[in-house]
């Protein structure tokens, strides 16, 4: 799971914010696992504080890159075939879009991500092969792209239709319930 942005227009860490009673990112981890992710890893953010929600956390190796630095922190660090990720920011994340995401990349070989869509592509719930990804993610970074649809281009991706509602993301204190 991606924790590792700034939070600017949120205001303060929107990792840690609760949403119903737990954090955004507790909140996204829990739909990861019940979708058969394991283990679920943070990458980046507040080591301590995610902790004490029970995450484990990887220190995001190119900290203040974009999310595309995030994933090759992942895909670097894996010790599995397959990474799914997703952004800390999903507090509605569903169990079965994440695990549609999933199943799509475990059930072709010949993908290399599984890319969420609704009425855009949402590269923030994908799953990744790491074998098939990483030299090629590792190649569009080190040419200067921070964007996760650069690099997607160059990689054979399968589109996974999902609810709209389960991607809804938190960008500013406005966008959670009163």
């Amino acid at each position: 799971m991606l924790a590792g942005g700034r939070s600017s227009r949120f205001g303060r860490d929107k990792a840690l914010e609760p949403v119903d009673g737990t954090a955004m990112a507790a909140r996204v981890a829990a739909a990861l696992r019940a979708a058969g992710a394991d283990p679920v890893v943070a990458v980046g953010g507040d080591v301590d504080a995610l902790a004490r929600h029970g995450l484990a956390v990887w220190p995001d190796a190119y900290p203040g890159e974009g999310p595309l630095g995030g994933i090759l922190t992942a895909l670097d660090r894996a010790d599995t075939a397959l990474v799914l990720v997703a952004a800390c920011d999903l507090p509605w994340l569903d169990v079965a879009s994440a695990a549609a995401v999933l199943g799509a990349l475990a059930a072709d070989p010949a993908t290399a991500v599984a890319v969420a869509r609704t009425d855009r592509l949402e590269p923030l719930l994908s799953a990744w092969r790491v074998a098939a990804t990483r030299t090629t993610v590792a190649a569009a970074f080190a040419v200067g792209d921070r964007a996760v649809h650069r690099a997607l281009v160059r990689l054979q991706v399968t589109e996974v239709a999902v609810e709209r509602s389960a991607l809804r993301n938190v960008n500013r204190l406005g966008d959670l319930p009163g």
